[in-house]
C-alpha cells in the first residue's frame, strides 16, 4: 500500500498509538497523568517536539554519518526540547511547574527517538511531518484518557472542576503511582482485545 499523508496521520490514533500500542513514553505516562491539564500539557509538548524534529531530520537524512546517526538525532531532538521548555515556561508556567524534570527529559523519550530511526530517516518530509503529528496527536489523546479516569476517580474533579456528587470520596489510590500502573494496565487489556485493523 502506498503511504500517504493522510494514512501516515490517521495511523497514529489507532495501528501505532502510543501508549497502547506501541507501548512507549510510559515513564511520562505514568508519571504525569494525575490530572489532564498534565496530560494534555506533555501531550501538546511531545507533539511539537516529534512534528519538528521529524522534519528536521528528514530533510538532512543524507548528509548525517551513518556512524553517528543515533546522536545526531538527539542534537535535533535537544533542540527543540530547549525551544518548547522556555516556551512553557514563558507562556505556560503552571504546567511546566507541574511537568518539571519530565519536558526535559522528552530528549530520550522512545517514541521520538523511535520515529526518527524507523521513519523520518527513510521518507520524504512530508510524510514525515504527517507521521509526527498524527503519532504526537495520538499520544495526546492517550495521556488525555488516562489522566480523565484518574483525575475523575482520584480527585473527583476534571480540569479542577469538580465533576462529582456532593458525597463523593475520591479514589485516592488513583493519583498515586500504583493507581497509574493499574489504569494504564486495564486500558492496554481493553484496547489489546480490539483488533488493529
Amino acid at each position: 500500500m502506498a503511504k500517504t499523508i493522510t494514512s501516515e496521520f490517521v495511523k497514529g490514533f489507532w495501528e501505532v498509538l502510543p501508549p497502547f500500542r506501541l507501548v512507549l513514553g510510559l515513564c511520562p505516562t505514568l508519571a504525569i497523568t494525575t490530572s489532564v491539564e498534565n496530560g494534555i500539557g506533555m501531550g501538546l509538548a511531545t507533539t511539537f517536539v516529534l512534528v519538528f524534529s521529524n522534519i528536521i531530520i528528514s530533510s538532512i537524512k543524507s548528509l548525517i554519518p551513518k556512524k553517528v546517526r543515533i546522536a545526531s538525532y538527539i542534537m535535533v531532538i535537544a533542540t527543540f526540547v530547549v525551544m518548547v521548555e522556555l516556551l512553557m515556561k514563558a507562556y505556560f508556567f503552571s504546567i511546566s511547574e507541574k511537568l518539571g524534570i519530565f519536558i526535559p527529559l522528552i530528549v530520550v523519550n522512545c517514541i521520538i527517538l523511535g520515529r526518527a530511526e524507523a521513519f523520518a530517516s527513510k521518507n520524504p518530509v512530508y510524510l514525515s511531518a504527517s507521521d509526527g503529528l498524527g503519532i504526537g496527536l495520538g499520544y495526546t489523546m492517550a495521556l488525555f484518557l488516562i489522566s480523565a479516569i484518574r483525575e475523575i476517580l482520584g480527585a473527583g474533579t476534571f480540569m479542577g472542576m469538580s465533576v462529582m456528587w456532593a458525597g463523593y470520596e475520591p479514589f485516592s489510590f488513583m493519583v498515586q503511582a500504583p493507581g497509574a500502573f493499574v489504569c494504564l494496565g486495564l486500558l492496554l487489556g481493553i484496547i489489546n482485545l480490539v483488533p488493529r485493523k
